[in-house]
């Protein structure tokens, strides 16, 4: 790749939502131009007043990827379903995908994708060279999306769950009421920040040529267990702990507990700002929570 300095190295975020944004700001804060892609003209005017690029077009769509006149030296794909069915699933990830590799042929391609292709389920530690076989169509449309992106030599991370501001799934399931300590289900779960995850992506488009064809996993330091994680929540928080029974809830992506090492990622140089849940959400989330009595 060129200097990563040179104001002709340019990016596109094809995806520029809640993540897509922080890798965006990221690249345009150290020189990079910067292009963002929303699906919506009503998303993209809600983030017009960025110092960069953004333009409303829907990379399930191929005629309107395929027309796209500008070039990038680095296309990255963190689109995101926002927890859609099969069907939107395949037409924006693999899809989507497969439209940005044929438009772009010559650019280093990202696919972010997810740790749910991991399905282990008895608590033990996996890394990028453990299997990977998701029982769930969702999982197996992901890995085929990673497949047709390593096929033509571009990267593949695959992204814990994302928390950062104003956005916890755990902490809105624990305020909202909904969390449940189940024993019988209690899994382990892999977060990561959002910050720390638009640094990941960031540092390897900047190594990417010695990186290419591999994937990677993106994962803060320590995985807790989610009674634990419930448990840190009622004490930082000052509220009872969520009640013991069976959970109802079933996870999309399908039910499955391991741990995912980052190391791969940290002999890169990478290293997460937020080592762990209970760090990151102190420094984005919880200091602007006022601490009540338990109920």
């Amino acid at each position: 790749m060129k200097d990563p300095q040179s104001p002709s190295q340019r990016v596109l975020i094809a995806g520029c939502g809640y993540l897509g944004q922080a890798t965006a700001n990221l690249f345009s804060s150290t020189g990079w131009q910067v292009e963002g892609w929303t699906k919506s003209a009503v998303s993209a005017k809600e983030i017009s007043n960025k110092p960069y690029s953004i333009r409303a077009l829907d990379i399930s769509n191929g005629d309107a990827v395929a027309g796209s006149t500008k070039d990038f030296d680095v296309v990255i794909h963190c689109a995101s379903t926002r927890g859609g069915g099969v069907d939107l699933y395949r037409q924006v990830y693999l899809n989507g995908a497969r439209h940005l590799l044929e438009r772009f042929a010559k650019s280093t391609i990202l696919f972010v994708g997810s740790t749910s292709v991991y399905a282990q389920a008895g608590g033990e530690w996996v890394t990028e060279d453990s299997a990977a076989e998701p029982k769930h169509e969702r999982g197996k449309i992901l890995r085929a999306t990673e497949q047709l992106v390593l096929d033509r030599g571009g990267i593949v991370t695959r992204l814990a769950g994302i928390y950062g501001p104003a956005r916890s799934y755990l902490l809105q399931r624990f305020l909202s009421g909904e969390a449940m300590i189940d024993s019988q289900t209690d899994r382990f779960v892999n977060q990561v920040h959002r910050d720390d995850a638009a640094a990941a992506l960031f540092l390897l488009v900047n190594q990417a040529q010695s990186v290419a064809g591999q994937i990677f996993n993106v994962v803060d330091d320590q995985p807790i267990l989610q009674s634990d994680c419930y448990r840190w929540l009622a004490a930082r928080l000052n509220r009872s702990v969520p009640p013991i029974g069976e959970s109802a809830s079933e996870s999309k992506r399908g039910r499955s507990n391991k741990r995912v090492s980052n190391a791969k990622l940290r002999s890169l140089g990478w290293a997460p700002r937020c080592p762990s849940f209970a760090e990151g959400m102190e420094k984005s989330i919880l200091s602007s929570l006022r601490p009540r009595a338990g109920v």
